[in-house]
Formats: C-alpha cells, sequence, structure tokens
C-alpha cells in the first residue's frame, strides 16, 4: 500500500504539506485526493490522527458549496445508524459499494479509450463474420438447391470468394 502523504496542522489551523513543503487548503487536499494520493494529518503539537475529521471537513465543504451527493434523506438514515447493531456493517458495505463502482468506472474508462483510439476494429469484425455467414448461407442454399455434394459447395463457395476478393481488388 502506498505511502500516505504527511501533512501537519498546526495550532492556527493550518494545514502544512511535508512532501511539497507549502502550506494547503482543504482543497488542495482535495485535488490531492482525487488524484488518487492517500494522505494522512497529523496535529503538529500532539501527534493526534486528525484524518478522519479532516476528510469529513473536505466533504462538509463539498456539500456545501459544490454538488452534493448526500441529500437530506440520505444523510438522516446514515446518523439513524450511529450507535445501532447495523453501524459496522453499514460501513463495510458502503466501502465495498464505493470500491466495486470505482473499480466498474475505471473499467468504464478504459474500454471507452480503447474504442476512441480504434472505433473500426468492431465494426470490421462484426463485416467479417457478416460475410462469413453469408458465405455458409450461400453454399447450403446452392447445395440443397443443385444437389451438389459439399466438396463441389466449398469449391464453388471459394470460387465466390475469389471472385468478390478480385472485384474488390479493380481487376
Amino acid at each position: 500500500m502506498p505511502q500516505a502523504r504527511l501533512i501537519r496542522k498546526y495550532s492556527n489551523r493550518r494545514l502544512y504539506d511535508t512532501v511539497g513543503s507549502r502550506h494547503v487548503t482543504l482543497d488542495d487536499l482535495r485535488q490531492l485526493i482525487v488524484s488518487g494520493e492517500k494522505i494522512k494529518v497529523i496535529d503538529d503539537r500532539s501527534g493526534e490522527d486528525l484524518t478522519r475529521s479532516v476528510l469529513l471537513q473536505i466533504i462538509s465543504e463539498q456539500e456545501q458549496f459544490g454538488s452534493p451527493v448526500l441529500g437530506a434523506e440520505l444523510l438522516e438514515m446514515i446518523i439513524r445508524f450511529y450507535g445501532g447493531p447495523m453501524q459496522a456493517l453499514l460501513s463495510r458495505y458502503l466501502e465495498q459499494a464505493f470500491t466495486t463502482m470505482l473499480q466498474q468506472q475505471e473499467a468504464m474508462h478504459s474500454e471507452l479509450a480503447k474504442a476512441l483510439q480504434t472505433p473500426l476494429v468492431p465494426l470490421t469484425e462484426l463485416a467479417r463474420k457478416n460475410m462469413e455467414m453469408w458465405d455458409q448461407m450461400q453454399a447450403a442454399t446452392r447445395e440443397a438447391f443443385s444437389g451438389k455434394s459439399s466438396d463441389d459447395s466449398k469449391a464453388a463457395n471459394r470460387d465466390d470468394r475469389k471472385t468478390r476478393n478480385d472485384r474488390k481488388k479493380g481487376k
């Protein structure tokens, strides 16, 4: 697991990124997290881990000033789980659900990127399969109506394909 980026929180409530050697805002931390960084926020005096508290501040700020993800009804439902026997189950369920959703999102982005790089490959493959089925159908029809053996129809099928290929090449 990658090492978390250490952020120190000073008594004046300022946050300091020890890797970037600079003061940062909650939005800077949000950008780091969005880009895939893990962070760990430590109180400079006591050494207390403040990561959860800062992450909740980031979420609260996004919900208040950004595009909200958590509606009032959902927040009420989450609050009802606190202190109940299902609290641990909810936490594991939400973590697994988000992990699965992120994996599916990554897979979708990957497939979309492949499709945009080579947009005609699926259509080319489909056309090839359609031509094979057409050839098989023609051979079966010829065999059914002419009474030729399957060896004769295979030879005729090869001749048909050769004629089509010659036409494509302009011969």
